[in-house]
């Protein structure tokens, strides 16, 4: 049943997990007749992921950071200056940037600041970064995740108010965890559901309503996305 309040505070595991069940739901409104934020999306969601954990030490290209941000600005407010910018930052430098962000974990802080570096990066770019090549330690700093979450407005982009961010994230990564045995829940896979609770209330909100919301199939869906790996035993 959904919850009265808004998603944060919602003790519930199941109704988290179907949440995140009708996340690619949620996106294709968000998206419209727009085909282009889907395919970004995927890609960020699924490729990116892999092809970081696919290295030797974990990185990013030049060319992975461009579409990166291509990616959040479809999700968010388009500015063609950043786009522009981050562009004339070196393969070098970029790849440099990322592998020591990388190394600085837990230290979500000192990487966000090393990530800072590169130009038109500021805290949110930096986040998704590393939310895209460690899960389990960062969250995509979305709009819509920051501003459901109660004391995080209005939004400041600043690493302060990232970390107050993640902070509030990972107390609702933990309660989760205590209270779901079937998956293991990240960072990034809260702020995933945050922000399609947030989208869905303004765009879609018979997406959380429906009878499958709560269903096996999207409880299916989500153990398959958020658990890639059983649930490792609690020391």
């Amino acid at each position: 049943m959904p919850p009265s309040g808004g998603l944060y505070d919602c003790e519930d595991p199941i109704y988290w997990r179907t949440v995140f069940g009708v996340y690619w739901d949620v996106l294709k409104a968000k998206g419209g007749k727009q085909k282009k934020l889907a395919e970004l999306d995927k890609w960020y969601q699924e490729e990116l992921p892999v092809a970081i954990a696919g290295r030797k030490e974990k990185y990013l290209t030049r060319a992975e950071v461009v579409k990166l941000m291509e990616w959040k600005l479809a999700r968010g407010k388009f500015r063609p200056r950043l786009q522009q910018l981050v562009a004339t930052n070196s393969s070098e430098t970029v790849e440099s940037c990322t592998r020591k962000a990388f190394q600085l974990l837990p230290d979500v802080a000192g990487a966000i600041t090393e990530l800072s570096r590169l130009k038109a990066v500021g805290p949110a770019t930096a986040s998704a970064i590393l939310a895209a090549g460690a899960p389990e330690a960062a969250a995509f700093m979305a709009d819509e995740a920051v501003e459901s979450i109660p004391g995080l407005t209005p939004i400041q982009y600043t690493l302060k108010h990232y970390i107050l961010y993640l902070d509030k994230i990972q107390l609702c990564v933990m309660k989760l965890n205590k209270a779901d045995a079937e998956t293991a829940w990240t960072p990034h896979h809260v702020e995933r559901c945050l922000w399609a609770w947030a989208v869905a209330q303004k765009l879609c909100p018979s997406l959380l309503q429906t009878p499958s919301l709560g269903g096996e199939k999207a409880a299916d869906e989500v153990n398959e996305d958020v658990r890639p790996t059983k649930k490792r035993k609690t020391k």
